[in-house]
């Protein structure tokens, strides 16, 4: 039994929960930084609703805590009719964690899950490759990892940023592209999954599972790393995942010069053991059964 306590923001969020559960089953103590009262609570996890925004608050509860690893997860979703309110929030939120751990326990690790849209338009990428602001939303994402880099610098922050491909699971928002799908596929939406089709989608994907089993890994080995990257590290046609749980087969051809990127998740295999055990495949058919309920 460990005697770790972990604090997760965005713990009701699809990761979070699956994290949530994963640290609990090791033995760790789980405290999940939340912004909503929502039912969908898992036991055993304390939850302590927390404005990120506010300083002295985010302060006070890392101090009582006293955990050994802060995992970001949680940030609010674009708004694009004020692009500059939602940079200021997330950004605020993310710097003003970083700050409160620099202020009480330089020790505790902070471990930022950061996205894939950062990394320049190409086929294959790796931890070494060139950030490319495209939006407000990579904006603030690339601007906190440079903070955590200068307070690695000048304050000796240890952090780790994580670098997260497209993945998904049973407990994934709806509103997101999976879901989306299989609800049209259930109750034959046809316009929006030849509008699919047409798009011909093609991306890294995984299972959630297997992208928070390896940040257990991280924080099992106590290791940290400038970036680091989770993926599945293969080429998925979203197409193919229609065809799977649809009845109406239509074949588009892959399109090699189409944009993409595929993430190279040899680092994290190499440092932290990790194994792939699902894939993207088996987290569709997953959560199309709940759908079917």
């Amino acid at each position: 039994m460990s005697n770790k306590k972990i604090i997760i923001t965005g713990a009701l969020g699809q990761d979070g929960k699956i994290l949530s559960k994963l640290l609990i089953k090791k033995g760790f103590k789980v405290y999940g930084f939340i912004n909503l009262n929502n039912k969908s609570k898992l036991d055993k996890v304390k939850y302590k609703k927390v404005d990120l925004t506010n300083f002295n608050k985010i302060k006070k509860q890392i101090k009582i805590i006293n955990p050994t690893h802060i995992i970001h997860l949680g940030s609010s979703n674009p708004n694009f009719k004020n692009k500059n309110d939602f940079f200021k929030k997330n950004f605020i939120s993310s710097k003003n964690i970083i700050d409160a751990i620099l202020r009480i326990n330089k020790k505790i690790q902070f471990i930022f899950a950061n996205s894939s849209q950062i990394f320049k338009k190409k086929k294959i990428v790796t931890e070494d490759d060139k950030f490319i602001v495209s939006s407000s939303y990579t904006k603030f994402r690339i601007k906190i990892y440079e903070y955590m880099k200068l307070m690695k610098t000048s304050e000796k922050l240890k952090f780790t940023n994580l670098i997260l491909f497209n993945h998904d699971s049973i407990y994934r928002n709806k509103n997101f592209l999976f879901p989306r799908i299989i609800q049209a596929v259930k109750i034959n939406n046809l316009k929006f999954i030849k509008k699919i089709y047409k798009a011909n989608i093609i991306g890294d994907f995984s299972h959630a599972e297997d992208i928070c089993n390896a940040i257990y890994l991280l924080i099992k080995k106590n290791k940290c790393f400038d970036n680091l990257i989770l993926s599945s590290n293969k080429i998925t046609k979203v197409n193919d995942i229609i065809n799977l749980i649809s009845k109406n087969k239509i074949e588009i051809p892959f399109n090699k010069n189409k944009n993409y990127i595929i993430g190279d998740n040899s680092l994290a295999k190499k440092e932290l053991g990790w194994k792939t055990k699902k894939n993207i495949f088996i987290a569709i058919k997953e959560l199309r059964k709940i759908y079917e309920k």
